[in-house]
């Protein structure tokens, strides 16, 4: 089988290609001259291949493999984020534990990122209230760990593998007050909505004074100069009320998941 290409227009031979597995190899680029088999077998190799990314994407995909695993057969679910800073003194905590046990008494498992602060808050009154409590943890540079209300929990190297996991398992998004970290699976979920890369669920802000300001930016900064359409702002609920957030979670409002 010849390696040469055509041109389709002019019939023009291309350049001689060679082949390392799948990829290609055209001009000056060349394989090493190692096959896959020889790659695997031989043992007298640099340890550092461990390290190197084709060994990452099996790891990732580990990960992927873990995280279905685990939570396939978890009950339908609802996401809370908020601050892993949140004191246990502080109404934000005290909202985080109206919430996980409202949803909880709704028949809903409560997944967090695992942590301290709201999360914890969030965990605890699903926990406390029989439901099913869900950890998605990540690999810091400091560590976190899960907190003790956390009944199913994963560690996740990776945060695009925990991401999806997010997304995939859960019916609706709440955010409580919190940090970069909220803001970050906020606009992401936003995102994939907006773009219809998932079916539309509710994502709900709790706490109108600490997101109002955020919300007032995205209406007059985005939408005013049109870089948001006006049916995006529909995509966010502000609200101080934990039954509202139920009823929204649920549909009752007409603004439930169809997921």
């Amino acid at each position: 089988m010849s390696t040469d290409s055509a041109d389709e227009q002019g019939g023009k031979a291309g350049p001689a290609a060679k082949f390392g597995g799948p990829v290609m190899f055209r001009r000056d680029r060349k394989p090493d001259g190692r096959t896959a088999d020889r790659n695997l077998l031989d043992t007298r190799q640099d340890s550092g291949w461990v390290h190197t990314d084709p060994w990452r994407v099996l790891r990732i995909q580990a990960e992927f493999v873990e995280g279905f695993g685990a939570l396939a057969e978890a009950p339908p679910a609802v996401t809370v984020f908020g601050s892993a800073r949140t004191p246990i003194d502080h109404p934000e905590y005290a909202a985080g534990l109206a919430i996980g046990t409202a949803l909880s008494e709704a028949g809903f498992a409560v997944i967090t990122g695992g942590g301290p602060g709201a999360m914890e808050a969030a965990n605890r009154g699903c926990s406390e209230a029989g439901g099913y409590s869900i950890g998605l943890g990540i690999e810091l540079p400091f560590e976190q760990g899960l907190n003790d209300w956390v009944d199913l929990g994963i560690n996740f190297r990776y945060f695009f593998v925990r991401k999806t996991m997010f997304v995939k398992y859960s019916q609706a998004f709440v955010c409580l007050p919190g940090g970069f970290g909220t803001l970050d699976e906020l606009f992401e979920a936003l995102t994939l909505v907006q773009t219809r890369k998932i079916t539309r669920f509710p994502i709900i802000l709790f706490g109108t004074a600490y997101w109002s300001g955020l919300v007032d930016w995205l209406r007059e900064s985005l939408g005013g100069t049109g870089k948001i359409s006006p049916a995006d702002l529909d995509l966010i609920q502000v609200t101080d009320s934990v039954e509202e957030v139920v009823r929204i979670v649920t549909g009752e409002t007409g603004e439930g998941t169809d997921r």
